[in-house]
């Protein structure tokens, strides 16, 4: 990023008083329950496993006593004759002599309790009579910490609570359930709290992560998935459930617990209701994401005519949120201690949808909301890729039914990025409008933020975008589901990335209305690569299957040339198998191939420089879904087309054909994918601008991505500003990151200036990211 630019006097004016477009609620947060982001996370609940009903359909190895150890002379089994709820079906029985005990080893490396601060437990026992003492003692010398002491009599379930106080720091505490003098005791719902969490609330929200969230000043948040929401059963009392909110509400010890398609339990102690509750608290508008009645993963959906129970879901929902007291939702909200209505304005339906199975049961969500709640904008979905038959798929139902909203995901690497600054250029403004509400650029580098802001101000200034969301939120890091996260955190710290901190800066420097500025000598493009075809190493392997290619021809449309080359067996290490090195700009590959065994099929590389430079076509990827064509960089992946196939065990003719960067595929002579790699370039700044008419503020969001400075005279029309306020993220390789070690090591910086005249010459340093916030008399 270090070529020379021409320097020239450069300019940006901004038209104070010209919109363009309203940013509503543009910037958000996504919440998505993987990577542990509620149980271990964000859900400030301390004691893993607390209900004794982990189960190998959770996760591999998981069974009702994980997380869970004794000491001493204790016999201990898990029961379910007499639960203290249908929904809780497993207790522990345990049966100790004096001084045997059961602890509890926590997440990450166990309980974090600091001297000085108070704890909430709370168990149900029943048949019972005695005495448990509850401590937190460190796990590596054995001291105790905390501690307490709890009468325990009667047959009946009881819950029993104890306020502690720690007298000691450790981040590696485990919960001990101690009986001095032995004896024979139910026990259920075991549960560990601090007091100092979110506000206050008792059981609720880990505060260190909701106050990181709520200091962003998001518009909105996005809820509960993700391919959370729908990878499961139709039958909404099954463990592996779809995500069915009606079944998140109450007594958190009346909740079931659910399976997560992430590959854990999760106890639901975060429900709708307390998402609905959280997005208040941080001023953020609640977007609900509903399933549509069809799993994708799995490709199967409810009859149609069983449609109506699902659709009802969606109603009721909007009428739990909105309806007073005297509606059956709105009674049940207000018996949870929320008289006010949540005023909701936005719902979706769907996730990342694939295949026709959701788009034929969309209309009927969205015939039924639009009939009942007029007022309700209400979101369609466009595939997990920013291009391909899912995505044109679920813009085709958008634009048919009169959806208000399209929720478009993808991850790319940052050069997609680069080279589609101006992706929603040609998108319709007057259409249904966009909602990003996943994307990251493959990466928690200084280099990747950067990206991102530069790609940020093309989604503010664009008229199509609506609301975005970087994605995912949040990730314990001892339990990595998907990565990059904004947010890192383990059982006691976090760490803010750089990309959380552009979203930040975004966010709390959003404005009410983008408006017009005009440039001068900054119009400069600068390519990244000079590699005007796709040349490199051919080859194949297998996608967990067995198989056979022959009949392989290489064809040279420049020379002519037909090369033939051997058959080749695929066998299941998915070993690569190299067939050449083309360097023709135009050419095609075709070979026939037989899948013998497996469920899945090939990856195809080509233009491959190395294992981490090359493109994908995979036939038969992801679930045996996709015909997918994936450009890599540096090791990160590009999606670029995708279509729906999938593999069967049959004969298959396919071809590859490469002219120039674009990329076409057939199977059986039909063509499946046609698209064109296109190369990553730098603009010379980018730019956006906006005024916050609340705060009577004129905002200025510059990127810097090239290797020098930019000396820009800065020029405000219309109102007058005699201050300014600048925040910058500078001065930091490309490379560099934040790190529990040092998680500070990538932070705003910010000061404040004078303005005469509405003119300020500035200099934006290289590789920036730089927010100027003008305002009359005064700082903001």
């Amino acid at each position: 990023m270090n070529q020379k630019m021409n320097q020239k006097r450069k300019r940006i004016k901004v038209f104070q008083n010209q919109n363009y477009k309203e940013l509503g609620i543009l910037y958000g947060l996504f919440f998505e329950d993987l990577n542990h982001a509620a149980d271990g996370g964000l859900y400030a609940e301390m004691v893993q496993n607390r209900s004794f009903e982990y189960c190998e359909m959770d996760k591999k190895g998981y069974h009702a006593l994980t997380a869970w150890e004794k000491e001493g002379a204790v016999d201990w089994e898990v029961h379910t004759e007499k639960p203290m709820h249908t929904e809780k079906p497993h207790y522990l029985h345990v049966e100790s002599q004096p001084g045997g005990a059961v602890r509890n080893t926590g997440y990450n490396t166990g309980f974090f309790v600091e001297a000085g601060k108070g704890y909430d437990f709370s168990m149900y026992a029943g048949g019972a009579e005695g005495s448990v003492r509850i401590s937190v003692t460190v796990e590596e010398d054995g001291e105790v910490c905390a501690e307490g002491h709890l009468a325990v009599t009667g047959e009946q379930w009881k819950k029993y609570e104890l306020q502690i106080t720690a007298s000691r720091t450790t981040t590696s505490g485990r919960l001990a359930l101690t009986f001095d003098a032995g004896g024979t005791c139910d026990l259920d719902m075991i549960s560990f709290f601090p007091q100092d969490t979110f506000l206050g609330k008792k059981g609720g929200l880990r505060k260190d992560i909701a106050e990181a969230l709520r200091e962003m000043h998001p518009k909105f948040m996005r809820f509960p998935g993700g391919c959370l929401i729908h990878d499961g059963s139709l039958n909404d009392h099954d463990r592996n459930s779809m995500y069915r909110w009606k079944r998140t509400l109450g007594k958190v010890e009346e909740r079931p617990t659910w399976r997560s398609n992430w590959g854990y339990n999760q106890s639901l102690g975060l429900g709708y209701f307390e998402y609905f509750c959280f997005c208040e608290e941080i001023g953020a508008e609640p977007v609900p994401i509903l399933p549509g009645g069809f799993n994708p993963h799995k490709g199967v959906g409810v009859p149609l005519e069983e449609i109506g129970e699902w659709v009802n879901d969606a109603l009721d929902l909007i009428e739990f949120a909105n309806g007073g007291s005297d509606t059956v939702w709105g009674k049940i909200r207000t018996d949870l201690g929320h008289e006010a209505p949540f005023h909701l304005k936005y719902i979706g339906i769907g996730n990342e949808e694939v295949g026709d199975g959701f788009f034929q049961r969309y209309p009927y969500f969205h015939k039924a909301i639009r009939e009942k709640y007029p007022e309700i904008q209400i979101i369609n979905t466009a595939g997990p890729f920013a291009s391909g038959e899912s995505y044109e798929a679920g813009w085709r139902s958008a634009k048919k039914y009169g959806s208000d909203l399209i929720d478009e995901h993808y991850y790319s690497a940052p050069e997609w990025f680069l080279a589609n600054m101006h992706h929603y250029e040609d998108y319709d403004e007057n259409g249904p409008k966009v909602f990003l509400g996943e994307y990251a650029s493959w990466g928690n580098t200084y280099y990747n933020a950067l990206v991102e802001a530069a790609y940020m101000t093309h989604l503010e200034r664009s008229k199509a975008v609506a609301m975005a969301c970087y994605a995912p939120m949040l990730c314990n890091v001892d339990y990595v589901n998907w990565k990059p996260d904004m947010l890192w955190f383990n059982n006691h710290a976090i760490l803010k990335t750089p990309n959380y901190y552009v979203q930040k800066l975004f966010m709390r420097n959003q404005g009410t209305d983008a408006v017009h500025f005009e440039t001068t000598d900054l119009d400069e493009v600068i390519p990244l690569v000079d590699e005007k075809a796709i040349t490199g190493k051919f080859a194949v392997a297998g996608n967990d299957i067995e198989g056979r290619i022959w009949d392989v021809k290489v064809a040279d449309f420049n020379t002519g040339e037909v090369m033939e080359l051997n058959e080749i067996q695929i066998d299941t290490n998915n070993l690569e198998n190299l067939f050449t090195d083309i360097r023709s700009s135009h050419y095609k590959v075709s070979f026939r191939f037989r899948r013998t065994a497996g469920r899945k099929g090939l990856k195809i590389y080509f233009g491959e420089k190395d294992e981490k430079n090359r493109l994908v076509w995979e036939f038969g990827g992801w679930d045996n879904w996709d015909c997918n064509l994936t450009s890599c960089c540096a090791g990160r992946g590009s999606t670029i087309s995708q279509r729906i196939f999938h593999v069967e065990d049959m004969e298959y003719f396919l071809e590859l054909e490469v002219e120039d960067r674009r990329v076409r595929t057939w199977v059986n002579g039909v063509l499946y994918n046609d698209a064109v790699d296109s190369l990553p370039e730098l603009e010379e700044l980018y730019v956006a601008a906006s005024v916050d008419r609340d705060s009577d503020r004129t905002i200025l969001k510059v990127v810097n991505l090239t290797g020098e400075e930019k000396d820009v005279q800065l020029i405000l029309d219309g109102p007058a500003k005699n201050s300014v306020t600048v925040t910058c993220l500078k001065g930091h390789g490309l490379d560099e990151t934040n790190s529990f070690e040092n998680p500070d090591n990538i932070t705003p910086q910010e000061k404040h200036f004078s303005v005469s005249g509405n003119e300020l010459q500035y200099l934006f340093s290289p590789h920036s990211v730089t927010i100027l916030s003008f305002e009359k008399d005064g700082r903001c």
